[in-house]
C-alpha cells in the first residue's frame, strides 16, 4: 500500500526509493524560486539536492513562491508533505525514484509576503521559471513590453506590484533601503539569453518609476545567463502510476524526467552563489555557444520531427523516432543543415551531441508526446528554424530542408492528418494560422506573408521557392512521398 508523502512517513517507510541524508533542520534558505512547476523541480531543485547530499551548500535550501493561482494551487499539493517532491528517473535500463528535500517552505501568494520574502538578507539569489510570456516581451521589437496592462498598473501602484518583476524592484529597493546587498536575478527559464531577458524586464520596468531604481539596479544587480536542458514530461495518470504502483509514494505533485540533465551558468553573481560546480553545473564566461548548440540541434531536432510525425498520426516521441521517414529526415537536415550552423566549441563535438539528441529523443520510458512538440509553433519556428535559414541564406547554401520543416509546419497548422484525423488547436494563435495555411494550399506565398514571424524572409526568392515546392508536394504526393524525396536528394 502506498504512503502519503511527508517527512514523517518518509522516515519510517522502507521504500525503494532515495531519500535525503541531510536533515531538514540543518538547511537554512539561501534562494527564493519564483514558478515551482515541474521543470524546475526536476531542474534546480534537484541540483540543489544533490549538492546537499554532499554535505555542502546546506544555508542555500529553496523557498518556493509565485504570483498566478496555479501557484497558489501547487503551495496547497505540496504544504501536506512538507515540501517533499519525489523525481522518478525515466531511465529506459531501469526507472529510479529519488524524494528531493531541497524546498523548505513556500511563500504565501500575495505580493506583500513575497516583498518581504525577498527582503530577507539571508535570500541570495531570485531565481525564475516564469515562462517566456511572463517577461514582457514585446513581440514586435523583441524588446520590453512598457505598454503591457500588467506593466502600467505596477507603475501606477509600485508600492503595490503585483507582477513579479515589480515585486523584485520592491523588494531590491526595500534591501538598499535596510543596507542589505541585493539578490542576483536568475533566469532559468529555457529562452534564449535568458539572463538579458530578465535583465531587460526589470530595468525596463524600473525606468518607469519616479525613483532612481533603475540606475541603482544597474550597478549592482547581476542577472546571469543559463543554458537548462532535461526533458521533464506533463505529469498524467501513467506518470502518477508509476510513483505510486512502482514506488509505493502517493504523491500529490510527482515529477517524472530524463536521466540527461545539463546546466551551464555564467558565473557572475551579486551576493554569492552555492558550489553547484559539485554536483555538474558548468560555470562558465559566455553560455552563448553552449545555448547555441541546444537551440539548434536540440530545439530545431525537436521541430524537425515534431510536424511530420504529427501528420502520420504519430502520438509518441519515441514512436516517431522509430518511423524510417521521420529519423531519416531529421538524419539528413541535422547533418545537411543543421549542424553546420553551429560554431565549433572547444571539447565538445557537435556529432557526439547530436548522436546523444538522438538516444534522449528515443527514450520509450520518457514517454514525450509529438502534440507537445507541435505546440506554439509560431512562437517557436522564429526562434529555432528560421534563424538558421536566414545564417545559410546569407552564406549561399541551400535551405531545401528548412524549407520543408517549414512547409510541414503549414501543413500541420491546416488541422489534419495526411489521414484525416483532426489535429486540435495547437497554438495561441492556432485561428490565424489555419485560415492562412488554408489560403496556402493554392497559393503557398500566402503563409510566408505573415511578416510578424518570417521578416524578411517572406520575400526571399530562394526561400520562397523552396518552401512553395515543398508545400506544394505535401499536398499533391503527400508527406511519406514527400519525405522520401527528400532523404532520397531527388
Amino acid at each position: 500500500m502506498a504512503i502519503k508523502l511527508s517527512l514523517k512517513t518518509l522516515a519510517v517507510a522502507d521504500l525503494a526509493v532515495s531519500k535525503p541524508s541531510y536533515k531538514r533542520e540543518d538547511l537554512s534558505a539561501g534562494i527564493i524560486h519564483v514558478g515551482i512547476g515541474n521543470f524546475h523541480r526536476a531542474h534546480q531543485a534537484n541540483y540543489l539536492h544533490r549538492l546537499f547530499e554532499t554535505g555542502h551548500g546546506h544555508d542555500w535550501a529553496l523557498v518556493g513562491a509565485g504570483v498566478k493561482h496555479f501557484d497558489d494551487a501547487m503551495r496547497e499539493r505540496l504544504k501536506p508533505q512538507d515540501w517533499l517532491t519525489t523525481v522518478v528517473d525515466l531511465d529506459p535500463k531501469g526507472m529510479s525514484a529519488t524524494v528531493i528535500g531541497s524546498m523548505i517552505d513556500f511563500v504565501p501568494i500575495d505580493p506583500q509576503s513575497l516583498i518581504d520574502a525577498m527582503t530577507a538578507p539571508e535570500i541570495r539569489i531570485v531565481s525564475l521559471t516564469v515562462t517566456e510570456g511572463g517577461y514582457f516581451v514585446d513581440a514586435n521589437t523583441g524588446g520590453f513590453d512598457a505598454g503591457h496592462p500588467e506593466v502600467i498598473s505596477d507603475l501606477a501602484n509600485q508600492d503595490s506590484p503585483k507582477t513579479v518583476f515589480g515585486i523584485i524592484i520592491a523588494a531590491l529597493m526595500k534591501r538598499r533601503e535596510s543596507g542589505n546587498a541585493p539578490f542576483t536575478i536568475m533566469s532559468c527559464d529555457n529562452l534564449p539569453e535568458n539572463g538579458h531577458v530578465a535583465r531587460n524586464t526589470v530595468l525596463g520596468l524600473a525606468k518607469g518609476r519616479n525613483d532612481d531604481s533603475h540606475d541603482w539596479i544597474l550597478k549592482h544587480v547581476e542577472f546571469p545567463n543559463s543554458m537548462v536542458d532535461c526533458i521533464t514530461p506533463a505529469i498524467g495518470d501513467r506518470e502518477r502510476a508509476i510513483v505510486r504502483d512502482k514506488f509505493g509514494i502517493e504523491d500529490a505533485a510527482p515529477v517524472v524526467c530524463e536521466p540527461f540533465h545539463q546546466w551551464v551558468l555564467e558565473d557572475k553573481f551579486s551576493n554569492g552563489r552555492p558550489a553547484l560546480e559539485k554536483v555538474g553545473v558548468q560555470f562558465v564566461e559566455d553560455v552563448a555557444p553552449y545555448e547555441f548548440i541546444k537551440l539548434r540541434i536540440l530545439n530545431g531536432g525537436h521541430a524537425t520531427i515534431a510536424y511530420p510525425a504529427g501528420l502520420l498520426d504519430i502520438h509518441y516521441v519515441h514512436d516517431a523516432m522509430r518511423h524510417p521517414l521521420v529519423l531519416g529526415f531529421l538524419n539528413k537536415l541535422e547533418k545537411d543543415e543543421i549542424i553546420p550552423t553551429v560554431p565549433e566549441i572547444s571539447n565538445v563535438s557537435r556529432e557526439a551531441y547530436f548522436d546523444k539528441i538522438v538516444e534522449r529523443f528515443s527514450n520509450e520510458a520518457v514517454g514525450d508526446t509529438i502534440p507537445r512538440l507541435c505546440f506554439d509553433g509560431s512562437n517557436r519556428q522564429p526562434k529555432f528554424i528560421l534563424p538558421m535559414v536566414e545564417d545559410r541564406l546569407k552564406a549561399g547554401l541551400s535551405v531545401d530542408g528548412l524549407a520543408l520543416e517549414s512547409a510541414l509546419w503549414c501543413r500541420y497548422c491546416f488541422g489534419t492528418s495526411d489521414a484525416g484525423t483532426v489535429i486540435e488547436p495547437n497554438d495561441p494563435n492556432w485561428e490565424r494560422l489555419t485560415v492562412q495555411s488554408k489560403l496556402a494550399k493554392d497559393d503557398p506565398i500566402k503563409w510566408l506573408e505573415m511578416d510578424d514571424i518570417y521578416g524578411s524572409l517572406s520575400s526571399n526568392n530562394i526561400f520562397a521557392e523552396a518552401f512553395s515546392d515543398a508545400l506544394n508536394s505535401l499536398w499533391q504526393n503527400g508527406t511519406k512521398a514527400t519525405l522520401e524525396s527528400y532523404i532520397k536528394g531527388s
